[in-house]
């Protein structure tokens, strides 16, 4: 075997153990931060370029503010609900913000 085969070999390995270790870390952390209820939220609408679609019909929703009101400080849960929304890029953005406050009662005024 070539060194440059050898050394690529073990590039390779270290990449692998360093994924692990961070998904090790990632799984072993309590509390999600905002970004990490923003891309959560964002992975579970359904959603087209118009509108949200299961807003109100989503029990994971509802999980996922529920932990959001337990994890990170009030004054952010507004602007967590408004960049979710804002990520999916859909026209009728106030409904669906108003939608997730009033299912969290969530004050999207402050």
């Amino acid at each position: 075997m070539k060194s440059t085969d050898m050394a690529r070999r073990d590039r390779e390995i270290k990449r692998a153990r360093k994924r692990e270790m961070v998904l090790e870390r990632k799984s072993q952390r309590e509390h999600r931060s905002a970004g990490d209820y923003i891309n959560l939220l964002n992975e579970h609408f359904f959603f087209d370029d118009e509108k949200i679609y299961n807003i109100e019909q989503s029990e994971d929703i509802l999980m996922l503010l529920e932990g959001m009101k337990e994890d990170i400080p009030d004054k952010q849960w507004s602007s967590v609900i408004r960049k979710a929304v804002k990520k999916t890029g859909v026209k009728q953005r106030d409904a669906a913000i108003r939608q997730l406050a009033g299912m969290g009662g969530i004050d999207i005024d402050s």
